[in-house]
């Protein structure tokens, strides 16, 4: 019974409803760089109800593609990329929690990014967009929280970049939060991390329709290019398991012929795919084109590539010395983009200042998203609430 009662509330059903994205206003903000960037729109949602002592908001902080809308149903009927954790009764119950999730600076779904107007040229920033860290964007949500009246968090939790930032929430805002949840995260981005984002920008830079000039008034509403479509498509291989890839394709063949194989070329000469795996690959890489920004892609993974807390502060101790929240650390036995090794030197680095941390590796075969996919969320579920009920 137990079980099933978790698994009840471990479904994207888009029980919690309708929701619509709002739009907070601000002057600007003074970048890490020093350049300072404004008019600043920051695009977010809230879930539940703020108490009256305003003392049970929970930010969760987004990964690299995601946006604002992490549950219920938008105008379009599109299921929250968290549904499953974020709902009445769920991991974050909104019966109890008001939640917050703003899209990041940077980004291409409603917060100031390379589409916005650069008021200097009137034109869309495109490719001249500035350079932003992952404290850029914590520090626009610190407005964005501070906008709605909440001195004080009762927690921030986010996963990959989402847990980057969460650990900078902690690091930099202190006294903001009481507690923090870093999923599958890093302090500092492995080599072969930063070298598979190089590679996926690289085949953004290499795309022909790629637009490298002044940005123009079509840079706004433009198509990406391949590229793109490529860089996606890097990505997600990282985010996967050979196991769940293993399960889930195999080396099943999408086209036959009586030998059991058939080559076939695409549009401009280009591999069709005969493999189921490369299939879904084109179908990520293809649907990536069509909601995403390149321009925002390259923007973000720099911003990823470069946060080291252990090169910025001179070691974790010290990054960590002044943290006061509470900070649950949770990793995947199956994640190879950040291994558990990566979240273990985070927790230990935190029981060396005597901070107030625990940790939770989780046995789940679906590499570095496990804490996206459906089949992992009652475990996931399970520790979320029980964490964040326990913090005072």
């Amino acid at each position: 019974m137990q079980e099933r009662a978790v698994r009840e509330y471990a479904d994207s059903d888009g029980r919690y409803g309708r929701v619509d994205t709002q739009y907070a206003e601000f002057d600007g903000i003074t970048l890490e760089t020093g350049f300072f960037l404004g008019p600043l729109t920051v695009a977010y949602e809230t879930y539940g109800t703020l108490s009256p002592t305003r003392d049970n908001a929970v930010l969760i902080l987004h990964a690299l593609s995601g946006d604002a809308h992490v549950a219920g149903t938008d105008e379009t009927g599109r299921l929250g990329w968290w549904d499953a954790m974020v709902g009445p009764g769920k991991g974050i119950d909104t019966n109890k929690y008001f939640v917050v999730c703003s899209n990041c600076l940077g980004g291409c779904k409603g917060t100031t990014g390379p589409r916005s107007i650069d008021p200097s040229t009137g034109m869309p920033y495109g490719p001249s967009f500035p350079r932003i860290s992952i404290g850029d964007m914590v520090n626009v949500q610190a407005m964005l929280v501070k906008h709605l009246g909440i001195e004080r968090l009762h927690n921030v939790i986010g996963g990959s970049m989402g847990g980057m930032q969460a650990l900078e929430w902690a690091v930099s805002h202190p006294d903001a939060i009481r507690s923090a949840i870093v999923i599958a995260a890093t302090a500092r981005l492995s080599p072969q991390g930063i070298a598979f984002n190089w590679v996926g920008r690289n085949a953004i830079y290499s795309d022909p329709a790629r637009v490298c000039g002044p940005a123009d008034e079509n840079s706004a509403t433009r198509r990406p290019g391949r590229g793109l479509a490529v860089a996606r498509m890097i990505g997600h291989i990282t985010y996967l398991s050979e196991e769940t890839m293993e399960v889930k394709f195999g080396r099943k063949l999408k086209l036959k012929d009586m030998n059991g194989y058939r080559y076939s070329l695409g549009e401009n000469g280009t591999e069709g795919g005969e493999f189921e795996v490369e299939s879904y690959l084109e179908h990520q890489g293809s649907s990536f084109m069509q909601r995403f920004d390149e321009d925002s892609y390259v923007i973000i993974t720099k911003a990823i590539d470069l946060f080291d807390m252990e090169g910025t502060y001179g070691g974790l101790r010290n990054a960590f010395g002044k943290i006061s929240a509470k900070v649950l650390v949770l990793s995947f036995n199956s994640d190879w983009l950040y291994p558990t090794a990566m979240s273990l030197d985070i927790v230990r680095a935190l029981q060396a200042e005597k901070k107030d941390v625990s940790f939770v590796e989780l046995d789940l075969p679906y590499g570095h998203d496990s804490f996206l996919v459906n089949a992992g969320m009652p475990y996931l579920t399970r520790i979320v609430r029980g964490y964040l009920n326990g913090v005072r």
